[in-house]
């Protein structure tokens, strides 16, 4: 299957009717159960294991992907609202390392009716 591109973020890995949502470089995208709507609570150390998907300053908000400022003053994607990470486990495309750790941790799926 080719990489779907949605703004600066890639669908890859069809499972079960679900696309992962992936960074440019293919590193698989997860929220944390943990986090209010809109607001990240993965801050110091939390952060340094799953670094924020950042938006840079030219960066726009589109479609299901709102941009947050996070305490620090960095902006962060997010997916329908929930903050977007990446997982230090993950160390090539296409993995899944981070998925379920803590019972927090989930890949960013996207129903294939919304592709």
């Amino acid at each position: 299957m080719a990489d779907i591109l949605i703004g600066k973020f890639k669908v890859t890995q069809v499972v079960n009717s679900m696309y992962t949502l992936a960074d440019p470089n293919g590193r698989t995208i997860y929220t944390y159960a943990k986090d209010a709507p809109g607001k990240s609570t993965c801050v110091a150390a939390c952060a340094e294991q799953w670094p924020p998907v950042l938006a840079i300053d030219a960066d726009k908000a589109f479609d299901d992907f709102p941009i947050i400022t996070r305490a620090d003053g960095t902006r962060q994607w997010t997916y329908q609202n929930k903050p977007l990470y990446l997982s230090v486990k993950d160390t090539a495309a296409d993995q899944a390392n981070g998925q379920g750790i803590d019972d927090a941790w989930s890949v960013v799926e996207i129903p294939a009716h919304d592709m």
